[in-house]
């Protein structure tokens, strides 16, 4: 009897399931208040902003008196290739040092690559110009690892605009950019001499444009995805002209193909040769050999 009484006596007196989870829920609160506080009494701050693009930035670290970031880490949120990358930022003297191994030096907004500085990308291209919301983005000048070097516009961290790139080769071009390729009109410098001046679409020559070839010949006329398309006349360096339909970058439809001592060819030419002639003109009265000729204009431009 005595023992029942103790047990009973003891279970009275032990805290109820509730009141300890009251407790665990009390001195957690109090532990994160007080790490709260020593955080705040060291000038430990946490910021977050936001930005149109889809994207924001999160800092934790030391702010200034008006609460603006100046020596902590960031992360970044977002799509693409910016989601989960964090580093170390130094506001006070321009610094970002990435976790993919990009660095960072010059002016920032809001946590952010913003106004002139130069970045330096992990596998040693380098950066120097305007940026704008973390992008390049205004004038500026990307030098690649391997030696290619590109001074213009740029637009979201993309080519953009006019500008210049300059290849390892020698070879160069001059003129308009969109989406990180060319694209628009331009002039394009090969290393043999040979030149290229007219309209881009997207990296590849498309459609008026006239190419002198280093070996004397011209073609002006009509591009498309790269090849000589269209209309046009290729002016060969040894005095013959075609005139006439292009396909698959040679001679290919119907044309005209005069000769320099006057001699003229009239019909249809496939891969560069007369398949049939229409008009034969010798200026001599000479027979016009057998409708073919050992022109063609199937040089690679």
């Amino acid at each position: 009897m005595k023992s029942e009484k103790t047990t009973r006596r003891r279970m009275k007196n032990r805290p109820s399931l509730r009141t300890n989870i009251i407790l665990i829920v009390v001195c957690t609160a109090l532990a994160v208040g007080i790490t709260a506080l020593v955080l705040y009494l060291c000038g430990i701050r946490y910021v977050k902003y936001n930005f149109q693009d889809g994207f924001s930035v999160k800092f934790i670290g030391i702010t200034d008196i008006s609460g603006y970031p100046k020596k902590g880490r960031i992360s970044y949120t977002g799509s693409g290739e910016i989601n989960g990358v964090t580093g170390s930022v130094n506001s006070e003297n321009g610094t970002i040092e990435y976790s993919n191994g990009d660095v960072y030096e010059g002016e920032m907004k809001d946590l952010v690559k913003h106004g002139t500085g130069k970045l330096t990308y992990s596998n040693g291209d380098v950066y120097e110009g305007s940026f704008a919301a973390d992008k390049p983005g205004g004038e500026g000048k990307l030098t690649y690892a391997g030696g290619d070097v590109y001074e213009g516009g740029f637009a979201k961290g993309k080519k953009s605009g006019t500008g210049k790139y300059t290849f390892t080769d020698g070879s160069t071009y001059e003129g308009g950019f969109a989406d990180d390729m060319k694209n628009g009109e331009g002039k394009y410098t090969f290393a043999d001499g040979s030149t290229y001046e007219g309209s881009y679409a997207d990296d590849a020559k498309s459609g008026k444009g006239i190419y002198r070839y280093a070996n004397g010949d011209v073609y002006d006329g009509e591009f498309a995805d790269d090849m000589r398309s269209g209309n046009g006349t290729y002016t060969f360096a040894s005095g013959e002209v075609y005139t006439g339909e292009f396909k698959n970058n040679t001679m290919w439809g119907r044309g005209t193909l005069t000769y320099p001592d006057g001699r003229t060819y009239e019909g249809y030419f496939e891969d560069g040769l007369i398949v049939r002639a229409e008009d034969q003109n010798t200026g001599s009265g000479d027979s016009a050999a057998d409708g073919t000729s050992d022109t063609t204009a199937d040089t690679d431009a």
